[in-house]
């Protein structure tokens, strides 16, 4: 019987703002405030953070603490990829959304042979490089990684020789790239994109399921439409941003909020929903910023309901 393991990963040094460090055990606090014993359920393990870097001053301006990123996306990827092959179910809380290439990374290495399909749930593309990010924050460039995409065509920075060489140390983890074939990314609820973003999903043709869309079409339309896109995928991967959720009927406990997004009953539906494939082999949360959370730890007690209700679907399948 495939067992559910849980994967806490600190990590925040791929964000601008600090303070998602601190996402996973404001998570456990809402579990205990609501009188849940769900953390006591599962075996876990802890993956080793760098969240030391943002002390040392910054020489990789277009991809900050890129070196950093890099070891905690090969220790993640590294513990993904030990759950997966022993047939069990990893489900990963993280810091920020860098550390999603870590995920990703261990699953198709875990299996290479296999296609793997990614769900990105979020308010942002996560789809730039450092030759085109303007922040150089790398929780805004994992898929980028995985696909394994520079955007040179929308190059704005000069990047030194070593960001480079770290850059494609990030792109082929495990000697596989791309991880993830650009027909085989989905996106739920992106909303907040800059115009190299813009360029580089509509060159590729990445679905991208607006808000207004999953209301007007249905989430059982879409969610079916998303699997058939992903067809020829063997396992599927979900990554789920806090920041897809609506800023203002939620909270701004995220490091980068967004209105007019999804509530957590709808990303509930479209979470389960897709599990029902029975190719769902990886789940992850991220970007919960409880120090950003003018609700107290409302992000985080939000997450947990999401959390709780996967959790429960995943394991009805077993």
């Amino acid at each position: 019987m495939q067992q559910i393991k849980i994967i806490k990963n600190r990590s925040d040094i791929g964000a601008g703002t600090r303070g998602s460090d601190l996402g996973i055990d404001a998570i456990e606090i809402a579990a205990i405030n609501k009188g849940s014993d769900y953390f006591s359920r599962y075996s876990y393990v802890d993956i080793e953070t760098e969240n030391d870097a943002v002390y040392t001053k910054q020489n990789t301006p277009f991809a900050k603490r890129i070196k950093k990123v890099l070891k905690v996306c090969e220790r993640l990827s590294d513990a993904v990829q030990l759950i997966a092959k022993s047939n069990d179910f990893p489900l990963v809380l993280s810091g920020d959304h860098s550390s999603a290439l870590g995920s990703i990374s261990g699953m198709k290495l875990a299996e290479p042979n296999k296609r793997l399909g990614v769900v990105w749930i979020d308010a942002h593309a996560d789809i730039h490089s450092p030759h085109t990010s303007p922040s150089g924050n790398i929780h805004g460039m994992p898929l980028a990684a995985a696909l394994a995409e520079d955007n040179m065509d929308k190059k704005i920075n000069e990047i030194a020789e070593e960001t480079k060489i770290t850059w494609e140390g990030l792109k082929s983890i495990g000697g596989i790239t791309p991880k993830v074939l650009v027909e085989d990314v989905v996106y739920f609820g992106v909303r907040d994109t800059e115009e190299p973003e813009d360029y580089i999903t509509d060159k590729i043709g990445v679905k991208n399921y607006k808000v207004e869309e999953v209301r007007y079409r249905g989430i059982k339309t879409c969610v079916a439409e998303s699997l058939n896109r992903l067809k020829n995928c063997e396992h599927i991967y979900i990554s789920f941003d806090v920041d897809s959720l609506d800023c203002d009927l939620i909270s701004k406990g995220t490091g980068t909020p967004v209105s007019k997004g999804f509530d957590q009953f709808e990303i509930i539906e479209i979470i389960n929903q897709l599990i029902d494939s029975g190719k769902v082999s990886c789940f992850e949360v991220v970007e919960v910023n409880p120090t950003l959370d003018e609700k107290g730890n409302f992000m985080a007690e939000t997450a947990f309901d999401v959390l709780t209700s996967v959790t429960k679907k995943i394991e009805s399948l077993n």
